[in-house]
Formats: structure tokens, C-alpha cells, sequence
């Protein structure tokens, strides 16, 4: 485990049993929708296995085995957002479609071309290298199956980036100061962290990246006027 890793999990291990609730409320309601909308990108069938990579409270584990009645398979490596999703994929009646177990993205223990689908949540900014870990994930996707990624992101228009900056830079601090309990970190971590990502990672460096791993026909849509990103794409044969 690196020190990366560690502070990942020291981030998410206090906040794992409120985490859908309040990144529902400090979004305005938007991520529940990123995730549905990230779902519909898979075009999977009920004979479907699925892998979902950083599952956290397998928020979007559950939308996809309902949606598809497909098998779920979610990967994280937070063991206190892993027992969180558990409770919930019970709470929801999926167990017989959804299973969780801990791992690391860029060290998958599948193999090639094992899953129909993939998609991945909130990840990118927490490896130090984004293409050697597409190139992970597209491994264990079988040929004409889709990879699919959610991701924060800075808006692109001035005026709504102006907004986004006051609500990363003072919103986000003072709501997660009156939460309390992990929050408080998470508000101060979140804008700068994801301002330095793209600072260094533009989406058309990300896209080459995703072609590079094997990945075809990459799209990418902006969500809620560009705080957010679903990328999409096909992974190809041979």
C-alpha cells in the first residue's frame, strides 16, 4: 500500500455510513443523476457480469443490478465503504446479484476479458498514473464490451466555473465543518483536488489515453453545466 493509499483511506473510512446522503445534499441532488446516467452508458442484459472498480457504497453496484438484472461484481479498498455497501445491497435485496470484495484498480486479480462491462467512479484522481490504469481496466473487459467512467469535473464555461469555485473553495469547507465526522476534510480536500487533476490531465489527454489501452469509439459528456464527466467507450477485439 502507498502513502497515496493510505491517505485515500483515512479520507473515506469515517465518512463511508452518511456518504450517499450527504454527497447527494453537497452536490444539490446532481450526483444520484451522474450515476444513473453513467449506468445507462453500459448496455449490458441480465446474462451480464459487470465489474465495478471504486464502488465505494456500491451506489452504483445496486443501480446497475437493478436496472439490468445483471451480476455485480464492486471493487474497492476501503473496507469501511465495502461493509457500508454491503449493508445497503442487503437493505436493497441484491445479494444474490451483487458481491463486494477489496482490491486495487491498478492491480485487478481477474482475468483477461472476464467482465461484459466496466465502470468506474470518482477514481482518477487518486492514481498516479490514469493510463497505466486504463490500460488495467480495459484488460479484463471482453471485446464489444463498454468502459464507463464517472468523474468531478471543472466547468468550462467562466461564469459557471465561478460558481464552482465558490462552492469547492468556501461551500464545500464550512457545509463539511457542520457535518462534522470525516466531512470537514473531504470539504477542504475536494476543489483543490480535483483543480490540480486537470491542471494536469486535460478529458482529450484522458480520451487519447483510454484509445491507447484498447478502447474505441470514447465519448465524453459533461454533466450538471461540466461539474461533472461520464466517459464512455467500446473496448476493441484482437
Amino acid at each position: 500500500m502507498t502513502t497515496d493509499d493510505r491517505a485515500e483511506e483515512r479520507i473515506f473510512a469515517p465518512i463511508a455510513g452518511g456518504y450517499d446522503r450527504w454527497s447527494a445534499a453537497l452536490s444539490y441532488g446532481q450526483d444520484p443523476l451522474w450515476r444513473r446516467f453513467l449506468v445507462s452508458r453500459l448496455s449490458v442484459g441480465p446474462d451480464s457480469r459487470v465489474l465495478d472498480v471504486a464502488c465505494g457504497t456500491a451506489a452504483v453496484a445496486r443501480a446497475t443490478a437493478a436496472r439490468y438484472g445483471c451480476e455485480v461484481l464492486g471493487v474497492d479498498q476501503s473496507e469501511e465503504m465495502l461493509a457500508e455497501g454491503r449493508r445497503r445491497v442487503a437493505r436493497a435485496g441484491l445479494d444474490h446479484l451483487v458481491t463486494l470484495t477489496r482490491g486495487r484498480a491498478e492491480e485487478l486479480p481477474f482475468a483477461d476479458g472476464e467482465f461484459d462491462a466496466l465502470s468506474v467512479t470518482y477514481l482518477w484522481r487518486y492514481v498516479d498514473d490514469p493510463d497505466a490504469t486504463i490500460l488495467e481496466l480495459a484488460r479484463v473487459v471482453r471485446p464489444g464490451g463498454v468502459v464507463a467512467s464517472l468523474e468531478f469535473h471543472v466547468p468550462p464555461n467562466p461564469l459557471a466555473r465561478a460558481a464552482w469555485h465558490l462552492h469547492t473553495r468556501i461551500g464545500l469547507p464550512l457545509a463539511g465543518r457542520a457535518i462534522g465526522s470525516g466531512w470537514d476534510e473531504v470539504g477542504d480536500f475536494l476543489g483543490p483536488n480535483i483543480e490540480d487533476f486537470y491542471a494536469r490531465h486535460s478529458l482529450s489527454s484522458l480520451a487519447a489515453g483510454w484509445q491507447e489501452a484498447g478502447i474505441s469509439d470514447v465519448r465524453a459528456r459533461l454533466l450538471s453545466l461540466g461539474g461533472a464527466v461520464v466517459m464512455w467507450g467500446v473496448r476493441r477485439g484482437g
